[in-house]
C-alpha cells in the first residue's frame, strides 16, 4: 500500500508538473529569442543613430572612416551579435557581412528582420541622408545567442520540478506510513484475537476510518468475552447439576448385594465423577495458558488395556502397535483420552462381535499419526445416506459425536483428520510433534 501511495503521487505531480512545466520551457525559448533579437534592434538603431550624422554630412576621409570603424568596433565582441555597416557603394564597415537580396531591400527604407538559411536572425536597419545612397547597418544574431540562457532556465525548471516531486513523496511517504502503520496494529490485534488472546485491544490511530475500525474490533473483542465467560459459565453450571445424579447413582452401587458388581458400577461412577469434574476444571480454565503435552503411545496403550476387558468378552482380537518410547504432542491428555476412547468405543459398538481391531501409533516426518482400523465392513458409501463423520449423525442410535470429537483434537492442535476403508474402517489422526 505504501509503495502504491508514493506511486500514485510521484505519478500524479510529475503529470501535472509536466502540463506546467512544458510550456513554460516553450514560452522561455520563444522569450529569450524575442530578448535577442530586441537587444540586436536597439544595437542596430544605436549603430544608425550614431553614424547617421557622419554620412549626411559628407564627412570624407580618414577620419570619417575612424569614427565609423571605432563605432562597430565598441559593438562587437567575442559573444556579441556581428554588427556591420554597409555603405551604398558596397564598402563592409565592422565584422564581414555579405550583400544580400535583403540588404537591397533595406536600402529602399524598410528597417525588418528575417531569419537566414543558415539559421539564427538578421536585424537590418536603413541610415538615410548619406549623399551616396542609403547604408544599412547588419546585425547577425547567431543561433547560440538567439537562445542563450534557455539551457540554465531549463535546468532550473528541472530542479524546481524534482524539488517538487521529491517533496510530494516525502510528504506521501509520510501519509502512507501512518496509514500503513494503523492497518498493521489493527492486524497484529485482529491475529492475537484469533490466537485466543481476548485481552488484545487495538490502539486507534490513523484515518478516521481506520480509528472507527479500531473502535468496533475493540467492541467485537469485547463481546466476544463476554459470551465466551457466559457459555463456559453455563457448561460449568449444568455439569456442576450432573453431580447429584451421579452421587445417586454412587450410592445405589455401594448398596447391591453383589460386591463385585457393585465395585464395577462404582469405579465407573467414579470415572464419570472425574469427567464431569473435568468438565467443570475446563469451563473454568483461562482461555490462555501453558500449552498441555500428552504421550501419544502410552496413551493408546493406556487406553487399549482400559478397553480389553471389554473386547475380550465379544470375542475380538486387539493388536496394539507403538513406539517403546516417549511422543510427546501439544494436546491435553484428557482431550487425547476422548479421542481414543470415541474412536475405540466405535468400533465396539457400530461393528459386529468377534471383529477385531488394531491400535497404531508411527511417526512420518515431523508428524505423529494415531491410527485405528477394524476389520469390519467399513465405513457406508455417502450415497447412502448422512455419513457417520458428520457432526450429530449416527447410524446407530448415538449422539454422532465421537468421530467429531476425535476430529476437532487432531484438527485444533494443528493436525489432520481422514477416514477410509481398508477394506474395514480407517480412522488416521495426525499431530504435530511437540517438545517432551
Amino acid at each position: 500500500m505504501r509503495r502504491r501511495l508514493l506511486l500514485l503521487t510521484g505519478s500524479t505531480t510529475a503529470l501535472v508538473l509536466a502540463a506546467l512545466l512544458v510550456p513554460l520551457t516553450l514560452l522561455t525559448r520563444t522569450h529569450a529569442a524575442d530578448r535577442a533579437i530586441a537587444e540586436a534592434t536597439a544595437r542596430a538603431q544605436w549603430v544608425a543613430a550614431t553614424v547617421g550624422p557622419s554620412l549626411a554630412g559628407g564627412m570624407r576621409g580618414a577620419k570619417a572612416g575612424d569614427q565609423m570603424e571605432q563605432t562597430l568596433r565598441s559593438v562587437n565582441g567575442p559573444a556579441l551579435p556581428r554588427t556591420s555597416l554597409i555603405l551604398a557603394d558596397g564598402t563592409v564597415v565592422g565584422s564581414p557581412a555579405r550583400l544580400t537580396e535583403a540588404v537591397r531591400l533595406a536600402r529602399t527604407g524598410r528597417a525588418f528582420t528575417y531569419e537566414p538559411p543558415n539559421g539564427g536572425r538578421v536585424v537590418l536597419v536603413p541610415v538615410h541622408g548619406a549623399p551616396e545612397g542609403t547604408a544599412v547597418v547588419h546585425v547577425a544574431v547567431s543561433r547560440g545567442q538567439l537562445h542563450d540562457g534557455v539551457l540554465t532556465s531549463w535546468l532550473v525548471l528541472a530542479g524546481i520540478g524534482a524539488a517538487l516531486v521529491l517533496l510530494g513523496l516525502v510528504l506521501a511517504d509520510r501519509l502512507g506510513t501512518r496509514i500503513v502503520g494503523a492497518t498493521r496494529s489493527l492486524a497484529a490485534t485482529a491475529n492475537r484475537l484469533s490466537a485466543g488472546d481476548l485481552t488484545a485491544r487495538a490502539e486507534p490511530q490513523g484515518p478516521p476510518e481506520l480509528r472507527l475500525v479500531a473502535d468496533q474490533l475493540n467492541r467485537l473483542a469485547a463481546r466476544i468475552d463476554e459470551l465466551l465467560a457466559a457459555e463456559r459459565e453455563n457448561a460449568a453450571d449444568l455439569a456442576h447439576r450432573l453431580r447429584t445424579p451421579v452421587a445417586a447413582l454412587r450410592l445405589d452401587a455401594e448398596t447391591l448385594r453383589d460386591p463385585a458388581e457393585g465395585e464395577r458400577i462404582a469405579a465407573s461412577v467414579a470415572v464419570l465423577e472425574h469427567g464431569v469434574d473435568e468438565v467443570i476444571r475446563r469451563a473454568r480454565r483461562p482461555l490462555r495458558e501453558a500449552e498441555p503435552t500428552a504421550d501419544l503411545p502410552a496413551a493408546a496403550r493406556g487406553r487399549a488395556a482400559f478397553w480389553l476387558p471389554l473386547a475380550e468378552d465379544q470375542n475380538r482380537a486387539v493388536d496394539i502397535d507403538t513406539p517403546a518410547g516417549p511422543l510427546a504432542v501439544p494436546v491435553p491428555p484428557d482431550e487425547l483420552t476422548a479421542a481414543l476412547d470415541a474412536l475405540i468405543g466405535n468400533v465396539l459398538d457400530h461393528t459386529p462381535q468377534g471383529t477385531g481391531f488394531r491400535v497404531t501409533v508411527r511417526t512420518t516426518g515431523d508428524m505423529a499419526e494415531l491410527l485405528v482400523e477394524d476389520e469390519g465392513p467399513g465405513f457406508p458409501d455417502p450415497g447412502d445416506g448422512p455419513y457417520l463423520t458428520t457432526r450429530g449423525t449416527s447410524g446407530a442410535g448415538s449422539t454422532g459425536l465421537g468421530l467429531d470429537i476425535a476430529r476437532r483434537t487432531a484438527e485444533e492442535a494443528g493436525g489432520a483428520f481422514e477416514t477410509a476403508n481398508s477394506p474395514g474402517a480407517k480412522v488416521t489422526l495426525s499431530f504435530p510433534t511437540a517438545a517432551d
